[in-house]
């Protein structure tokens, strides 16, 4: 009987080691393959290549638009590549008409930040805020043809209150202070409300021109007369200093040799798979 029990408990104690040994093997596995998947270097390229696309948000789902580049997702990938044996620097593409301010100020410090190499390369736009996160590279690189620039900052609104009342529609204002629905599109607003929103555009405005003009090097008096809201082909952007170079990815390459002090043949991009992070 005590053998028996003996025989029972010892199979028991068997089958649960096989069983906890099995499981570490299938998590062994599964983390080797989450590394594989997830690293940015296949171990023969060493820059890595991330596309700021779309428009600048502080998340996901704020604005109904198709392509967006958050925050979070900057800092997902530059955390990942930074801690990844064999990437040296990174290569930025932006396609970007801008977004909001702080997110755009936010995603460009940490490309400031880094400890890579950062090479920026604007592709058909990289303007206001898209503009914000280029100029913070350690060299800027844009197509002859690029749109690039529009230093300023936009708070326009449709104003609709002419059409509710066409349509037999009453706004009624119940708010616990003057200038809480400030900005409503259902009244006109009032000269003292637009005198305390063009203000505030213009404080947003000047930290805006401060930080191109310490990301270009540039005195800020420069990169005001430039910061009209108006942007320009990379051509006049290289002439006015707010891009390095013209060129590409074969310029980029270049770039990136000479600051690495290695020979161009040993420059290869890190393709950025969408797969990589959930962005």
């Amino acid at each position: 009987m005590q053998k028996t029990f003996l025989r029972e408990t010892a199979g028991t104690v068997m089958r649960a080691v096989v069983v906890v040994v099995t499981i570490v093997a299938i998590i062994g596995s599964i983390s080797a393959l989450y590394e594989v998947e997830t690293g940015v270097s296949d171990g023969t390229c060493n820059i890595a290549v991330l596309p700021v696309e779309g428009v600048i948000l502080p998340y996901h789902g704020l604005a109904d638009y198709e392509m967006v580049v958050t925050p979070e997702t900057i800092e997902s990938f530059m955390a990942a590549v930074e801690e990844e044996e064999g990437i040296e620097a990174v290569l930025i593409e932006v396609n970007s008409p801008g977004g909001t301010p702080v997110a755009s100020a936010r995603i460009a410090e940490r490309f400031r930040n880094s400890p890579l190499p950062v090479v920026g390369l604007i592709g058909d736009q990289g303007a206001s805020g898209g503009y914000m996160i280029a100029a913070a590279s350690d060299y800027l690189i844009a197509s002859p043809m690029s749109d690039v620039g529009s230093i300023g900052v936009n708070m326009s609104y449709v104003e609709e209150s002419g059409k509710n009342e066409e349509e037999g529609l009453t706004y009624v204002q119940l708010t616990s202070g003057k200038f809480k629905d400030i900005g409503s599109p259902n009244r006109p607003i009032t000269e003292e409300e637009r005198t305390l929103l063009e203000a505030d555009l213009k404080l947003v405005h000047d930290e805006f021109v401060g930080m191109v003009a310490k990301y270009r090097e540039m005195d800020k008096a420069a990169v005001e007369a430039l910061a009209d809201g108006s942007s320009m082909p990379g051509a006049r952007a290289l002439e006015v200093g707010l891009i390095d170079a013209l060129g590409g990815r074969e310029e980029a390459r270049g770039i990136l040799a000479t600051i690495l002090e290695t020979d161009i043949q040993n420059i290869s991009f890190c393709e950025y798979n969408r797969s990589f992070l959930p962005f």
